[in-house]
């Protein structure tokens, strides 16, 4: 089926779509989820990247501060 023939195709009650119109809107869906799942888990993972190298940053300093004071 053509790309132009399933955007032509719009769901409405007094037309139903084919078993093929059906599969290649299931495929377009999934993909779309998939890619947008990806781009979320990646963002998710690049900030919890930033957060951790943040927090080591704090504690680093915290415990300079504390062995400096032993000294």
């Amino acid at each position: 089926m053509s790309e132009q023939e399933l955007n032509k195709y719009r769901f409405s009650p007094d037309s139903k779509p084919t078993d093929e119109m059906l599969a290649q809107i299931m495929r377009e869906v999934a993909e779309e989820a998939r890619t947008s799942n990806k781009a979320a888990a990646d963002a998710h993972f690049a900030q919890m990247r930033r957060d951790i190298a943040e927090q080591q940053a704090v504690w680093a300093e915290r415990i300079s501060s504390i062995v400096n004071e032993r000294k």
